[in-house]
């Protein structure tokens, strides 16, 4: 059994997917990109102000699906340059207790959807 989540606090979804879906206690969260939900435009004045977007995006979907950070035991970060990752990594660790912050990689990548220069995608457990 799975439970779709969708919330208009979070970009829609560009193709075929959901931005969550919820198996039992666990939540597959799509990658997010840096868009602004209620003008689909990118954030992207800066790398920090980009990565700051799609971790609200992130807290969005969280929050439709009655979960937060804590819940997060599984990141993937998708950069299109990994000259980014020290910012990225800031920001991102902002939202976490270090102590208990999920499993992780970073990844570089070619290119991202609409050509962002960062992704992210979680899993949570309730």
């Amino acid at each position: 059994m799975k439970t779709i989540i969708n919330t208009k606090n979070a970009p829609a979804p560009i193709g075929p997917y959901n931005q969550a879906i919820k198996s039992g206690d666990t939540l597959f969260i799509s990658g997010q990109i840096g868009f602004e939900p209620s003008t689909m435009e990118w954030v992207s004045e800066s790398i920090a102000a980009e990565t700051e977007q799609v971790m609200k995006n992130l807290a969005a979907v969280l929050e439709a699906a009655n979960m937060d950070f804590e819940h997060v035991v599984k990141s993937t970060i998708f950069l299109d340059d990994m000259a980014h990752f020290a910012i990225v990594n800031e920001v991102y660790g902002r939202y976490f207790d270090e102590a208990l912050a999920p499993a992780r990689e970073t990844v570089a990548v070619r290119t991202l959807p609409k050509n962002v220069r960062v992704e992210i995608s979680m899993i949570a457990i309730q």
